[in-house]
């Protein structure tokens, strides 16, 4: 958390941050983030520091009823041959479960079950419960280790 009222020194960005201080003099050294002129050791201003956050801050990507986050591509992705598998849990929601369509990694996005019909006819859902529980079971695993 960086306070736009201080000063912080490079070791202090540096823990504030949770990066090297090798990386805030880099920054320094590149013109990325400015620091007080003529004092030494180098004083960054909180609200230098802040600004300097929020810009390199990517925003928020949200994905369309159809799409899935792709995490390999880093972008919100369509399905792979508009299919789709839906596990359901006991709370009325579920894990949609996809291919990307341009990289073919395996895509995950929680749906509620009020979104389900929707999906279904933006996409071929296959809908299956998920299995319950280890212990809710009659005959539970004896395995004991």
């Amino acid at each position: 958390m960086v306070k736009t009222h201080r000063s912080y020194t490079v070791d202090e960005a540096a823990r504030a941050l949770g990066v090297a201080k090798g990386t805030i003099r880099r920054w320094l050294k590149s013109g990325k983030l400015s620091a007080i002129e003529g004092l030494r050791p180098a004083l960054i201003l909180g609200r230098e520091l802040a600004g300097f956050l929020d810009k390199r801050r990517k925003p928020k990507q949200s994905c369309a009823l159809q799409e899935c986050y792709c995490l390999t591509c880093r972008a919100p992705r369509e399905t792979a041959g508009g299919m789709a598998d839906i596990t359901l849990h006991a709370n009325g929601g579920g894990n949609l479960r996809a291919l990307c369509a341009v990289c073919s990694g395996i895509m995950h996005k929680r749906v509620s079950s009020a979104t389900i019909p929707a999906l279904q006819t933006i996409l071929d859902v296959a809908i299956q419960q998920a299995s319950s529980r280890i212990g809710k079971r009659a005959f539970p695993c004896p395995n004991d280790h």
